[in-house]
Order: structure tokens, then sequence, then C-alpha cells
């Protein structure tokens, strides 16, 4: 099917080719980043975070065999925000809280429950309803804060480490790690606002695909589940 001509400002938003480059751009931030903090830093946590993104991030494209097929960029960019964080702000504090230790964290596991959610919208014949949508990236931030709590935990434990277990009191750790998952809740909510509010309304995500992997991702009606 033909795509109507579009100029300016509007063609350039919705260019397929320049959502790819940037998409791959922050693909090859991730990779490098994660063979940095193994080979220099000796961080196999965040290390591997940033290649699980990575590799998240090329799902599709890897799926359809098509380099454009990309998430928006905007998507891979601000999963890569929280790696960013921790190499430019490493050590910094605010309000007494470790930004590379805590607040990074929420943010990470909310971008991966973000990943997956728009993957699942733009790539797939799934549809959402609004409420669901919200619920769906706010119910899967969670499930990744525990995810990522089991793997520190087990980082502390078997490479040695002292993400979770530092010398301070279990009841402290505990009370700690509740507070994580709060955060992370609440990063997950304001994540699920994010992706309908603007990668579901505003973001033509679809528009910036290849004609044949717009129509693969259409085989049933886009509006079953009452999204809007």
């Amino acid at each position: 099917m033909p795509q109507p001509t579009q100029s300016g400002l509007h063609q350039l938003v919705r260019s397929r080719r320049l959502n790819a480059t940037l998409a791959w751009l922050f693909v090859g931030f991730l990779s490098a980043v994660a063979v940095a903090s193994v080979v220099t830093d000796n961080d196999l946590v965040w290390g591997g975070f940033a290649a699980i993104v990575a590799a998240l991030s090329v799902v599709p494209a890897v799926a359809y065999r098509e380099p454009q097929a990309m998430l928006p960029w905007e998507v891979v960019a601000l999963a890569s925000f929280p790696i960013v964080a921790r190499v430019l702000v490493r050590g910094e504090t605010i309000g007494g809280m470790t930004f590379t230790g805590r607040v990074s964290t929420y943010l990470a596991v909310a971008a991966v429950a973000l990943i997956i959610a728009v993957e699942l919208d733009v790539f797939t014949p799934v549809r959402m309803n609004r409420e669901f949508a919200v619920f769906f990236v706010l119910v899967g931030t969670m499930a990744a804060a525990g995810v990522w709590a089991v793997v520190q935990w087990l980082s502390d434990i078997y490479l040695g480490t002292s993400l979770l277990l530092n010398g301070r009191p279990e009841d402290v750790i505990e009370t700690t790690l509740m507070w994580d998952f709060v955060a992370a809740t609440l990063s997950g909510f304001l994540s699920g606002l994010l992706f309908e509010y603007y990668f579901r309304r505003r973001a033509y995500s679809r528009e910036r695909l290849p004609t044949d992997v717009v129509e693969a991702t259409e085989l049933v009606d886009p509006e079953v589940g009452g999204s809007s």
C-alpha cells in the first residue's frame, strides 16, 4: 500500500530511516557500556542489564529480519538513561540517596517493562485498552523489580558483590528492599502513563516501520480490546 507523501518536520518525525539510525546508535552505546562494565569495572550485574536492554531493543529487527523494524528511538533512549546516569553521576547522592544505587534501579526496571509493552503494542497484533495498558506496564515493572532484587542477591552470594548484603542489619536490608519495591511501583505507574499518552497516541510508532512489518502486525482488528 503506497504511503502518502509527507514533507518537512512531519516527514522527519515519522522517518523510519532516521528512527532506525537513532535506535541502533543507542543500542551500540548500550553494547559498549555492557562490555566496558564487565571488562573495565568488573560490574557483571549492570553490564548484564545493559546487554539485556540492548538485546530486547533489537528483538523486532531480528524477528522480522529487517534492520529498520526498530522501536521508537525515544524508548531506547529512555532505557539507556539509567545507564548513562550511572556513568555520569557515579556515587552522587540526592537527599542522602545514592543515585547510582537506588534511583537508577527504579528507572532501569521501569525501562525494561516499557520496552516490552511498546514491542507488544507496535510489533504484534495485541491491542490493549487504556486501563490495561497502564496496568500492564505497572505490573511489568513490579515483576522486573522482583527479578532485579533476586539478581542482586545472587550476585552478592556467588560473585562477592555488596549490592544488598553489604554489612547492614537484616531488618534494615529488608526495609530498604520494600521501599525499593514501592519506588519501583511508582516508577511503573508513571511509565504506564507515558506509554499510554505518548507512545500509543503521539509517537507515530507504526508509521516509522516498513510497510510489510506494519501489515504483519495487523492480522486482527486493531479495535479489539477497546483501544482508543
